[in-house]
C-alpha cells in the first residue's frame, strides 16, 4: 500500500497495550499512525494483580504493564478518559465521547470485559447493558458492594482489608479464592459463598476441590458452599445506605462490611454490535484475528471469540468463547500488529500474524501462600471410564490429593492440590505431552523428605516453559540471571517472564537460588 496506514485501537488494557508495544517501530518508521483510545484515564495496568494491590502486597507501579510515555514520544496518540461510542464502518470513523470523529484504515477492538453482576434483589439490573456504548459506565454498585474490576475497586476495598473487616465473596472461582486468601492473610475476616459442594468447579474436579476448601478453612477462611444467595440487605448509617449481609435461600443470613463480586465476566461487544459486525459471546473473528463482518476490523483480548466462519450451525450459533486468560490475548496481539506491521511496510504477510483457533488447553495453578493447588487438561475422567487410564491418591489427613488422566500414552489431564512438587512435574509433562512414568507412583514421592532420591525429570530445566503467559523458557531466564538480572522483577524486565498472571514468580525465584553467585 502507499501512504502512511492509519490504525485505532480501542481499549488500552494489557492487551491493547501490548498491541501498542509491538506496532511501535512501524510507528517510529512513520509507516503507522496510531491512535489509541482508553476509557479509563489510567496508563494500561495488569488488572491480574488488583487483589494484591487492594490488600498492600502491591504497589501501584508494579500493576504498570506499559511504557505510555515512550509510546507517545515515538509518535503514538494514547487518549486516555475518552471512550469510542460509535463507529460508522461505511466512513471508517469512530466517534468519541468527547465528541470527535478519529479516521481509520484498520481498527482493532480490544474492549476487554465487564465484570458478570448476579440477578439478586438490591442489585441493579445489568442484563441491557449489551445495549449502552462499550466505554459507558456500567450501572452503579449499592455502597459496600464491588466487584474489582478496576482501581477504584480496589481502592474501596483497601481500607476495609486494612481496619480488619468482614469481607464476603460471592463466587469461588480461582480469581474469588485468589482474592478471598489474599485478604485473610492480610487481617480480614473472609467467608467465600457458592452454589456447588466445592470451589473453583471449573478448574478442579469434587475433590480436589474439596480438598482445597479444608486448605482454605485452615487458612481462616470462611467456606459456604451450597448457599444460593437471593438478596442483599443494607444498613443506613451517617454516610447513607450501606451494605450490610446477604440472605440465602435456606434462610441463612450472612454478615458482612463489604460485598465482593466474583462471578465471571462478559465480553464488551455493545460497540461491536451496535456497528452490524458478527458477535456471538465474543466478536466473531478467524484465525487472522479479522473480523467475519468487515475485513479493516480487528478483535483481540478478552472481546475476541476466534471461530472458522463455516462453524456456525443452522441457526447461526457459533460454539466456544473468548480465552478470557492474558497469555492468548498478547499472542494475539503480537499477531496482529505483525500483519499490521507487514501490510505498512507492503510485505507479505507471514504465518505470525495468526493465532491458532483453540489453544492448548491451560494449566490453572492457584497464587496463594501455603497452598498449593495447580490443574490442567481435561481431568473429568473417573477411575472406571473404558476410554482413559485414570489414577487418584488421596490423603484428607495431609492435606494432599492427585488425580491423573492418561489417554493415548499421553497425561491428558490432571490435579494437584497440597503436591507442589508433583505439580510441577504433571505440569511439565503435560506442556510436553508426555506419558507419565513408568511407575507413576513415583510421583507420590517428589513431596516426600527423601524425594531427592527419586529419579524425575528437571521440572526447571532448559526447555521447560516457566512463563506460560509469554512462553519463556527456563533458559532464558537462567540467561539474563546469568547476565545479571537477581530480582523476579528485574528477570520481568528483561524477559517478560511473571508479568501477566504472576503464576510463575516461584518458578522464577527456585532458578535465580540455582544460578551460582559470581
Amino acid at each position: 500500500m502507499s501512504g502512511v496506514l492509519r490504525v485505532v485501537l480501542i481499549g488500552y488494557g494489557p492487551v491493547g497495550a501490548r498491541f501498542v508495544e509491538e506496532l511501535l517501530p512501524a510507528v517510529e518508521a512513520g509507516r503507522v499512525d496510531l491512535v489509541v483510545l482508553g476509557a479509563e484515564g489510567e496508563d494500561a495496568y495488569n488488572r491480574v494483580l488488583l487483589a494484591e494491590y487492594a490488600v498492600g502486597a502491591a504497589t501501584r507501579a508494579r500493576l504498570d504493564v506499559a511504557d505510555t510515555a515512550a509510546a507517545q514520544r515515538a509518535g503514538v496518540r494514547i487518549r486516555l478518559a475518552e471512550a469510542a461510542v460509535a463507529i460508522d464502518r461505511a466512513r471508517r470513523r469512530v466517534r468519541t465521547s468527547r465528541g470527535d470523529e478519529v479516521r481509520y484504515d484498520r481498527l482493532v477492538l480490544a474492549t476487554g470485559a465487564r465484570a458478570n453482576v448476579p440477578t439478586l434483589d438490591g442489585l441493579p439490573d445489568t442484563r441491557h447493558a449489551r445495549g449502552a456504548a462499550a466505554g459507558s459506565a456500567p450501572p452503579a454498585l449499592p455502597a459496600g458492594v464491588t466487584a474489582l474490576r478496576d482501581l477504584g475497586d480496589a481502592d474501596a476495598i483497601a481500607p476495609v482489608v486494612a481496619g480488619g473487616g468482614r469481607i464476603l465473596v460471592l463466587g469461588a472461582g480461582v480469581l474469588g479464592m485468589e482474592f478471598a486468601l489474599l485478604a485473610a492473610e492480610h487481617g480480614a475476616g473472609v467467608t467465600v459463598v457458592h452454589h456447588g459442594p466445592a470451589p473453583m468447579a471449573r478448574n478442579l474436579d469434587e475433590t480436589g476441590g474439596r480438598m482445597l476448601s479444608l486448605a482454605a478453612r485452615a487458612a481462616g477462611l470462611g467456606m459456604a458452599a451450597h448457599a444460593r444467595a437471593e438478596g442483599l440487605d443494607f444498613r443506613d448509617t451517617a454516610a447513607g445506605r450501606v451494605f450490610d449481609g446477604i440472605s440465602c435461600a435456606d434462610g441463612t443470613y450472612l454478615r458482612g462490611d463489604m460485598l465482593v463480586l466474583s462471578c465471571g465476566v462478559g465480553p464488551r461487544i455493545e460497540l461491536a454490535l451496535d456497528a452490524g459486525l458478527a458477535c456471538a459471546r465474543g466478536v466473531l473473528v478467524d484465525e487472522s484475528l479479522q473480523s467475519w463482518t468487515d475485513p479493516d476490523v480487528f478483535a483481540i483480548g478478552d472481546c475476541a471469540q476466534i471461530a472458522d466462519p463455516a462453524a456456525a450451525d443452522r441457526s447461526g450459533r457459533v460454539a466456544g468463547a473468548p480465552s478470557g486468560l492474558i497469555g492468548p490475548g498478547w499472542r494475539q496481539a503480537a499477531a496482529v500488529a505483525a500483519r499490521l506491521r507487514a501490510e505498512a511496510s507492503g510485505m507479505r504477510i507471514g504465518r505470525d500474524a495468526a493465532v491458532p483457533g483453540r489453544e492448548r488447553p491451560t494449566v490453572v495453578m492457584l497464587k496463594a501462600t501455603g497452598i498449593d493447588v495447580v490443574s490442567g487438561g481435561d481431568h473429568g475422567a473417573e477411575p472406571w471410564d473404558p476410554d482413559a487410564e485414570v489414577s487418584v491418591w488421596v490423603d484428607a489427613a495431609r492435606g494432599a490429593y492427585l488425580k491423573t488422566v492418561v489417554r493415548h500414552g499421553e497425561l491428558s489431564g490432571f490435579v494437584a492440590v497440597g503436591q507442589p512438587h508433583a505439580g510441577a512435574e504433571l505440569t511439565l509433562l503435560f506442556e510436553r505431552g508426555a506419558a507419565l512414568p513408568v511407575e507413576p507412583s513415583a510421583l507420590l514421592r517428589l513431596d516426600a523428605a527423601d524425594a531427592r532420591a527419586v529419579p524425575v525429570d528437571d521440572p526447571l530445566g532448559p526447555d521447560a516453559t516457566v512463563c506460560w503467559c509469554n512462553g519463556v523458557k527456563a533458559a532464558r531466564i537462567t540467561e539474563a540471571a546469568a547476565g545479571g538480572a537477581g530480582t523476579v522483577e528485574e528477570i520481568g524486565r528483561c524477559t517478560r517472564a511473571g508479568t501477566g498472571c504472576g503464576g510463575c514468580k516461584g518458578r522464577i525465584a527456585a532458578l535465580l537460588a540455582a544460578v551460582p553467585v559470581p
